[in-house]
């Protein structure tokens, strides 16, 4: 199970919201790419980023603070929040981004994520699905759709994405443990590669995500307020 430290920025600081309400905001670090430059010392071997401002304003703000990090840790970076449209993600790829991750716009414009994998293949765009009560939600969380998460899986699959990020909302930024049980829901009705994210609060629950066969989990706040030390965690899981 690989695991995918985040970062998530906003004002070109590194932050977390709980639940992803913009109003409660927690700032970890004022300089993203020191603090991933910390978690590569610890074993990081990819970095998941999210620009938190470019989620509501539907463009990349924080691209020099994604730009700072990618030229300072030399190892695989992925980016998400604010990408709507093809020169946005050509726009991330520039910036040495290995992974660019949509998630609004691939809801609302299944055409532009088909022209995204044929343009990028597969292996460079990942999907973040976002679920609020088993449903997708939208524009950095703050809309919720009418269309299962797990339909929508399915039909990205059938499109060829291979990776999503399942997030499941009420848990995210909280520490009360993952939603395992949709996750793997997620990864067994879709056929997709899924990286587990939210609510992770314990080596206990890397465990138990790593036993059900998940290919991946992003850590935001246990990192950060202590609850996992992540040295250990990626000599466990990573080495």
């Amino acid at each position: 199970m690989k695991l995918y430290p985040a970062i998530d920025m906003k004002n070109g600081q590194c932050v977390r919201l709980r639940q992803g309400r913009f109003d409660e905001v927690k700032v970890y670090g004022e300089d993203p790419a020191q603090v991933a430059l910390w978690l590569k010392e610890q074993g990081a071997r990819y970095i998941h980023t999210v620009d938190l401002d470019g989620a509501l304003a539907g463009q990349g703000v924080n691209r020099e603070a994604l730009r700072r990090i990618v030229d300072a840790v030399g190892i695989p970076v992925q980016n998400g929040g604010g990408i709507r449209n093809m020169d946005q993600i050509r726009e991330r790829l520039d910036l040495g981004v290995s992974r660019v991750i949509i998630g609004t716009a691939a809801v609302k414009d299944p055409a532009f994520l088909e022209e995204a994998l044929s343009a990028f293949g597969p292996d460079r765009i990942v999907v973040g699905i976002d679920a609020s009560k088993g449903m997708a939600a939208l524009e950095g969380w703050v809309e919720v759709s009418h269309v299962s998460a797990v339909d929508l899986g399915r039909r990205m699959r059938k499109m060829g994405l291979k990776t999503c990020v399942y997030t499941d909302i009420s848990r995210d930024g909280m520490l009360t443990g993952p939603n395992i049980e949709e996750t793997v829901k997620m990864q067994e009705e879709t056929g997709l590669s899924v990286i587990a994210s939210g609510g992770v609060s314990s080596m206990e629950d890397l465990v138990r995500l790593d036993a059900a066969g998940l290919s991946g989990v992003i850590i935001g706040k246990a990192i950060y307020e202590g609850r996992i030390d992540f040295q250990k965690a990626a000599e466990r899981f990573e080495s």
